[in-house]
Formats: C-alpha cells, sequence, structure tokens
C-alpha cells in the first residue's frame, strides 16, 4: 500500500528560468501574429512619415497645457449656455412620445412642401382670405392645433 501524500511540493523556477519561459512564449506569440505585426508596423511608419507620432508626442508632454485651455473654453459662459441647453433639449425629447414628435416632423415636412408650392405668387393675403381659409379642415386643424400648443406654452409659462 502507498503512503499518502502530505505535502506538495512545488518547483520554484529561478528568475533566469521565468524569463526563458516569458521568451518562448513571448516568440511563440510573434510567429503566430506575423502579418498583423507587419501591418502594425506598416500603419506606424505611415503615422510617423505624416507626422501624426510627433504631434501625439508634443501633446502628450504638453497635457496639462492642453487640459488646462479646454478646461477653460468649456468653461466660457457660451459653452455653458450650449450645454445646458442641449441638456434641456434632451430633457425635453425624452418626455415627448415619439409617436406624436413623428407625426408632428411629418406634418411640418409636408407644410414645408406646400409652402414651396405657392411661394412665388407674392399675393397680398387679405383678412377675407384667412376667414375662408379656416373652413378649410386642413388649415382649421392646424390653427386649433397651434392654438392649443399656445394655450400649454401659456400654461407652463404661469407657472
Amino acid at each position: 500500500m502507498a503512503a499518502p501524500i502530505t505535502s506538495i511540493k512545488r518547483k520554484e523556477l529561478t528568475a533566469e528560468e521565468l524569463q526563458y519561459q516569458k521568451l518562448n512564449e513571448l516568440q511563440s506569440l510573434l510567429t503566430e501574429q506575423q502579418q498583423s505585426l507587419q501591418k502594425i508596423i506598416e500603419i506606424t511608419a505611415e503615422l510617423d512619415n505624416a507626422g501624426v507620432l510627433d504631434a501625439m508626442t508634443a501633446m502628450v508632454k504638453a497635457k496639462d497645457e492642453i487640459a488646462g485651455i479646454a478646461v477653460a473654453q468649456v468653461s466660457r459662459e457660451p459653452m455653458t449656455n450650449l450645454i445646458n441647453n442641449i441638456m434641456n433639449a434632451t430633457g425635453l425629447l425624452t418626455t415627448l412620445n415619439p409617436e406624436i414628435t413623428e407625426r408632428l416632423k411629418d406634418s411640418i415636412s409636408k407644410g414645408i412642401e406646400e409652402a414651396e408650392l405657392y411661394k412665388g405668387n407674392g399675393d397680398k393675403v387679405s383678412i377675407l382670405q384667412v376667414m375662408t381659409a379656416l373652413n378649410d379642415p386642413h388649415i382649421n386643424r392646424a390653427v386649433k392645433y397651434g392654438l392649443d400648443f399656445l394655450k400649454g406654452v401659456g400654461k407652463g409659462l404661469n407657472k
């Protein structure tokens, strides 16, 4: 009967053996990825020829100054206004029903097409023509929608 194993002895590699093992792994990896490495070297050479690597090196060295300039530019009032407006517009768009905005977008597009058909005549519109136009169901629907929209805006402004 065999004696039970009471301890496991791990073979500790020396620094030289570890280095030799890592070099062998690296050498295997290099031979497996030869084509990819050649492409990377070609790309790097092209970037160097174009001066991109020099520019990137200069940017990395001047990263503190570049960061300072970027922060100064973003901190200016026009930029903070832009960021706040984008955030507000995004907030508005997230609260709206996508089906309604799609229908409104299509309606605006159709309205622009219709307006382009009649833009060239330059005739003045009389009060009687406006009153008569309200009998057109399409115009009436758009005017009613606009009035309801203005009513909602007014309610919102009242807060």
